[in-house]
């Protein structure tokens, strides 16, 4: 059983942040980060059945072409992230009347269509891209216990030795190859860094100095077992680890607004947002 200080439900029985019911979210999920980015989702559906938020949470669910489907609001960073898929996992997989788990366990497929800056010269401003590996400078998954593929063990420690001077513990999560085939097979694929912040953690300068001065350029100039750091952004591996580690399916979709090589801005950024909507609405 799980306790109630654990898993926190409202007092009409939906989680606590979420502000959801086992019936109120289906098993294809689109997050976004922006909660004005819902609507922009959600009005291509052919009916809305739900409209629900709490906070910076908003979730829409309905019907697109017969096949339930819903889109959530994540807000910034993985610390969000951390409620998000925690709470849509246990509307899934917990009983919350009797607090104990479901004994078939179900997993939920989860497309995250973000914004992100290429640090690529080959990656230039809206393009829209996906990220097959993500790794985390965040500290998130040193409070959780996750099994790792060789592969993700290998791109860790490369990442791990060659940002040594910042301390950091990266960890690692990857798309599922199911998803890549339906919804990005014609995508750029590559590696993506999710940041604990956007500024310094990034390697922005704005009236700061940053304890490595060339982070971009170290970034993509990494060989990770043939692959490549592609984009920086702040949810992806967060999204990609703890997906891995309940056994859901998860892929980012990348819409490219800034360039950091090149140190460009898109002119177009709701254009290419739209597009990358587009893109996954049409492969749902």
């Amino acid at each position: 059983m799980i306790y109630d200080s654990e898993l926190i439900l409202n007092q009409d029985g939906s989680v606590y942040h979420l502000n959801l019911l086992p019936e109120d979210i289906a098993d294809t999920i689109i997050f976004v980060g922006d909660q004005e980015r819902v609507p922009l989702v959600s009005k291509y559906f052919d009916e809305i059945e739900i409209k629900k938020g709490k906070r910076e949470f908003i979730t829409h669910t309905g019907y697109l072409r017969g096949k339930r489907i819903s889109v959530v609001s994540t807000g910034i960073g993985t610390d969000n992230i951390d409620i998000v898929i925690n709470e849509i996992d246990a509307l899934f997989n917990v009983d919350l009347q009797t607090k104990m788990l479901k004994p078939e366990i179900k997993y939920v497929d989860i497309i995250r269509i973000g914004t992100s800056g290429s640090v690529r010269s080959d990656i230039p401003v809206d393009q829209i891209i996906v990220s097959e590996f993500a790794v985390g400078f965040d500290s998130l998954m040193q409070f959780y216990k996750k099994q790792y593929t060789e592969e993700e063990v290998e791109i860790q420690k490369i990442m791990a030795q060659a940002f040594a001077d910042m301390g950091m513990k990266p960890y690692v999560g990857k798309a599922h190859t199911a998803l890549i085939e339906k919804y990005a097979y014609d995508l750029y694929k590559g590696v993506t860094v999710t940041a604990p912040g956007f500024y310094g953690p990034q390697g922005r300068k704005v009236r700061t100095q940053t304890t490595v001065p060339q982070f971009i350029e170290l970034a993509a100039s990494l060989d990770l077992v043939g692959r490549h750091i592609t984009n920086l952004e702040m949810e992806t591996a967060g999204i990609y680890a703890l997906s891995n580690m309940f056994g859901h399916r998860a892929i980012s979709i990348n819409a490219i607004l800034a360039s950091r090589v090149n140190t460009t801005f898109s002119t177009q950024p709701q254009d290419v947002i739209e597009r990358a909507i587009r893109l996954v609405l049409d492969r749902f």
